[in-house]
């Protein structure tokens, strides 16, 4: 099932069942003549036991059919000649430079100038602002800039600890892990993200791969990866388990691992510990580790501090960790808002204890992206508009009136209804939109206030709503979760198109698809 309204927002793929049943045409049946069934035993472990599988009749003898072909070898390693160059390796701070989410330009090196909360002890989810140093930002061709709704690509890392795990999971030696070697590629885009596609040979080490290249925790485990797993699996009772999940009578428990928790390449090889592949076989049938996309929380025409030597560029994003369980108990946290956790914490306890963030030289490795984005895209300096964003969702919207206040007076022409759970815990930027926020801003708590939502003030304001729908350059912007808050809001939005326009259900929806198509609905969700 694909989220999001496509062009140019990103879109994800929610983990559903499509509930017809197709997953069990050929699930295995136990033969009731049968009188020595022995049904496979199950690795004693916790890894194991947290993907609550269902094995149904299977055993060591179970017929397996349609059962994957192991992958081709697509890649490899081999030593260094006499002849190679070899490099200063920065694995712990920044991408090796074959990383290219941006060609033909490399990642950047941005320092963090400053970074603080903006959620209060007790808020369920934890957002972080951060102003980051783009002063020698390369330039490039033509008039790319940072515009006011774009987003940053940040290129997070693996945590050291996730990789250092899977390494000692795969039994490689410590000696081995930095040690430089040669890659060989027969095709393809990776380990650059978004480089040509073609065969490669890269100088790297394993422990760059596995940090910067290959996603061990945000993707449901594949069939390719399972056959892998299968075919270096030395228990018999493992070796016949993986082949299940590749095989056609496993697609039942296979969607189920896919539809069901989150899972992560340690759990796995975790689960299934006599599996033990090489480095090689094993990134070969992970997905890339991609980029995390934030939107600007400013005008970045205007930001700039001073450092006494002159104007630095500022940047502002803010970041809300996402957490999922993890089966260990406790929370996973996101590979992207985790590493930007990781550094905002290393700033903030630094401040705390007197001493100046910029003497750490903390850095977040980015690129100028998506600053064509529908925000940034249908972004107006005049004209009537509303903001509704929930979460880091009002984030961008920030910009929006800072660089409208730079040219006139936005009070009964800028309109905000900011979302949020509660005001004393999770209220972001308040007090902090250069404008007295109780002639713009409408506040609505889920858990705090009324107990209401956005798509509620959506409804309370019809009549401003209304003329925003019809004015000659209105526009409503949305930013937020698709689920829930983007979809509520739409519904909303009909409601009060059906009550002001005279319009049937049908009528509505219509009508609202089309202010979509002109530019006047404008949402950015995920």
């Amino acid at each position: 099932k694909i989220l999001g309204e496509g062009g140019e927002n990103k879109n994800l793929i929610d983990k559903v069942c499509c509930g017809v049943g197709c997953c069990k045409l050929e699930a295995l049946e136990l033969d009731p003549k049968s009188k020595d069934h022995v049904p496979v035993v199950v690795p004693d472990n916790e890894a194991f036991r947290s993907l609550k599988l269902k094995l149904g009749p299977l055993s060591l003898d179970s017929k397996l059919t349609r059962t994957l072909e192991l992958p081709d070898e697509i890649m490899s390693f081999v030593p260094l000649t006499d002849n190679s160059t070899t490099f200063q390796s920065t694995v712990q701070k920044h991408p090796p430079r074959f990383v290219t989410p941006h060609p033909p330009f490399e990642v950047f090196s941005a320092k963090v100038h400053h970074a603080r909360e903006l959620t209060k002890a007790g808020a369920e989810k934890r957002t972080y602002h951060f102003d980051l140093d783009v002063t020698d930002y390369p330039e490039e061709s033509g008039t790319v800039d940072f515009v006011v709704g774009g987003a940053i690509g940040v290129c997070a890392p693996n945590p050291e600890e996730v990789v250092s795990e899977v390494f000692d999971l795969l039994g490689i030696p410590r000696f081995v892990r930095d040690k430089q070697v040669v890659l060989k590629t027969t095709g393809g885009r990776w380990p650059t993200i978004w480089g040509e596609e073609m065969p490669r040979e890269l100088i790297t080490t394993r422990r760059e791969l596995l940090t910067w290249c290959s996603d061990l925790q945000s993707y449901p485990p594949s069939k390719p990866l399972f056959r892998v797993l299968a075919e270096y699996a030395h228990a018999p009772n493992e070796k016949k388990i993986l082949q299940y999940l590749a095989s056609a009578q496993g697609q039942a428990a296979f969607c189920d691992l896919r539809t069901g928790p989150h899972l992560t390449i340690p759990q796995i090889l975790n689960a299934f510990p006599s599996s033990q592949p090489p480095l090689h076989r094993l990134i070969s049938v992970l997905s890339t580790l991609m980029p995390r996309f934030y939107s600007l929380s400013q005008d970045p025409m205007i930001s700039c501090q001073r450092d006494g030597s002159g104007c630095r560029r500022i940047i502002e994003m803010a970041v809300t960790v996402h957490e999922t369980p993890n089966w260990r108990g406790g929370p996973r946290k996101g590979v992207g808002s985790g590493f930007m956790e990781r550094v905002a914490q290393t700033a903030i306890a630094a401040t705390n204890n007197g001493i100046n963030p910029l003497t750490l030289d903390l850095r977040v490795p980015m690129f100028r992206g998506l600053m064509a984005n529908p925000l940034a895209r249908e972004f107006c300096m005049d004209g009537p508009m509303m903001l509704i964003g929930s979460g880091v969702g009002i984030a961008p919207f920030r910009g929006f009136v800072h660089r409208r206040l730079r040219s006139d007076n936005i009070t009964n022409k800028v309109w905000v209804v900011q979302g949020i759970r509660d005001s004393l815990l999770d209220e972001i930027y308040s007090g902090d939109w250069g404008v007295q926020e109780d002639k713009i801003k409408t506040i609505v708590q889920s858990r705090g206030g009324q107990h209401e939502y956005v798509q509620d003030a959506v409804r309370h304001q019809a009549d401003i709503v209304w003329f925003l729908l019809n004015a000659l350059d209105g526009r409503i912007f949305v930013c937020g979760s698709a689920k829930g808050m983007g979809e509520g809001v739409e519904r909303a939005i009909v409601d009060v198109v059906i009550d002001k326009g005279n319009l049937n259900g049908e009528e509505a929806w219509g009508f609202l698809e089309g202010k979509k198509k002109e530019g006047v609905y404008i949402a950015e969700t995920w």
